[in-house]
């Protein structure tokens, strides 16, 4: 089990140039990922921070640990402009990248804005925009005729530094069926709890057997749970980790949640490094 960082991009934690320095102590500490959320109108939060400019500053400021948005709405992007981002990002930090996507969870995002809010027109529309993000990402000229998009001509180069492509997690909320079968074809599932609820290892274990009883090649898929080990003893923290572990989890995402937890304490935490699990 490989352990990050859940990180806001709003609130005390929405200056890019605070991020870079929070994930370069994560570094430090002996965490291997710090990843960041991509909110644009989250209820009550001010002071926003853009997720990609941030992580350009968070790839400079580090060197090896792996970054990424957790997750990036596909839906409400022009999937060639993140084909663009993504790639340059890659390249910048040294092929540290993780795509995390998703249709979106928080509906005022969308209709505020005056974008889609239909859930399964946006589940189509993620579905059609990582099609194009794996086009762009071989390097090759290609085009596109979909329901949502048109692209008669294109060529994005050079391409990522990882290979085939840059590592994409679906998230989704279980037990829903399509979510888990969408990242069933990609690299890694990104699960939250029905109704904000926790998950629990006993529900990984069922990720984690239905993926490679349905997964259609060996390749490596990663399952990522989010949680939070803040005011466990040393002991009771590895105990829980290594629960999840043992039922599949393979990225244990350290939430620094937005409430409830000062940004000082929050530092506090990332200094401390990821539960000790041999």
């Amino acid at each position: 089990m490989r352990f990050a960082l859940n990180v806001p991009n709003f609130g005390e934690y929405g200056d890019a140039r605070l991020l870079a320095g929070l994930a370069h102590e994560a570094e430090e500490s002996g965490w291997d990922g710090f990843f960041v959320w991509d909110h644009i109108a989250w209820e009550g939060a001010t002071h926003y921070a853009d997720p990609w400019i941030s992580l350009s500053a968070i790839a400079v400021e580090t060197n090896s640990i792996r970054i990424g948005p957790m997750v990036t709405p596909l839906p409400r992007r022009r999937p060639w402009k993140v084909a663009h981002e993504a790639v340059t990002l890659d390249r910048l930090s040294g092929g540290r990248l993780t795509l995390g996507v998703g249709i979106g969870g928080r509906e005022r995002e969308f209709g505020f804005f005056g974008e889609e809010t239909d859930a399964r027109r946006r589940a189509a529309m993620l579905d059609e925009g990582l099609n194009i993000l794996t086009k762009m990402w071989s390097g090759e000229p290609f085009s596109h005729v979909g329901e949502h998009y048109e692209i008669p001509d294109a060529r994005l180069t050079p391409p990522p530094i990882q290979r085939p492509r840059i590592p994409v997690w679906v998230a989704g909320t279980w037990p829903r069926k399509g979510p888990f079968h969408r990242a069933l074809r990609w690299d890694g599932y990104a699960p939250v709890g029905a109704a904000g609820a926790p998950l629990t290892p006993e529900q990984v274990q069922e990720m984690t057997e239905r993926a490679s009883e349905q997964r259609v090649n060996d390749e490596p898929f990663d399952i990522r749970v989010t949680g939070s080990t803040r005011g466990l003893s040393p002991d009771e923290a590895r105990r829980m980790v290594e629960k999840f572990a043992e039922a599949g989890t393979t990225w244990w995402d350290e939430n620094l949640s937005p409430s409830g937890m000062s940004l000082e304490e929050a530092r506090e935490r990332v200094r401390l490094g990821p539960p000790d699990v041999g």
